[in-house]
This record gives C-alpha cells, sequence and structure tokens, in this order.
C-alpha cells in the first residue's frame, strides 16, 4: 500500500510541473509521466486485489497514452515549424 501512496505524491507533484511547466515540452513530459504513474497504480492495484482484469485496462491505457503522446509532439513540432518558416519570411 505504500507504493500506491507514494504514487499518488508522485502524481501531485508532476500536476504541478504540468501546470506551471516553463515550456509546452516539459508540460507534454510531466502529462507523459501521469499517464505512467496511473498505469503503476492500476498494475499494483491488480496484484493486491488479484484481479487480472485489471491489467487489460492497463493494456489498454498505456497504448492510448503511447499514441495520444506521439500525435502531440508531432502536432506541436509541426506547429513550431510554421512559426519559424512565417518569421523567415
Amino acid at each position: 500500500m505504500y507504493v500506491i501512496g507514494v504514487m499518488l505524491f508522485l502524481l501531485v507533484l508532476y500536476f504541478v510541473r504540468a501546470i506551471k511547466g516553463p515550456s509546452i515540452w516539459d508540460r507534454l513530459l510531466a502529462l507523459n509521466l501521469i499517464a505512467t504513474k496511473i498505469i503503476i497504480i492500476i498494475i499494483v492495484f491488480a496484484s493486491l486485489a488479484g484481479e487480472a482484469f485489471l491489467l487489460d485496462f492497463a493494456l489498454l491505457y498505456t497504448l492510448s497514452s503511447f499514441i495520444g503522446t506521439i500525435f502531440i509532439a508531432i502536432f506541436l513540432s509541426k506547429q513550431r515549424l510554421g512559426k519559424r518558416r512565417e518569421e523567415k519570411k
């Protein structure tokens, strides 16, 4: 149970980083870390409760988090390249 408490504490710290992050990339990294901690909490809870079906949810959440992070990073990098091209004109 201490693991879940530590993960929840880290979630709070990552939420602060996601809100106060100095750059958009810091915020994206914080959101990725939040997703990772939620996955760890689901896995630990599944092992403590003995419910194997929760691991399926953890796997689905992992895949959706990874794909979402990749799409957001691609969108932000394209948006950033567009701004640089406008500045050069």
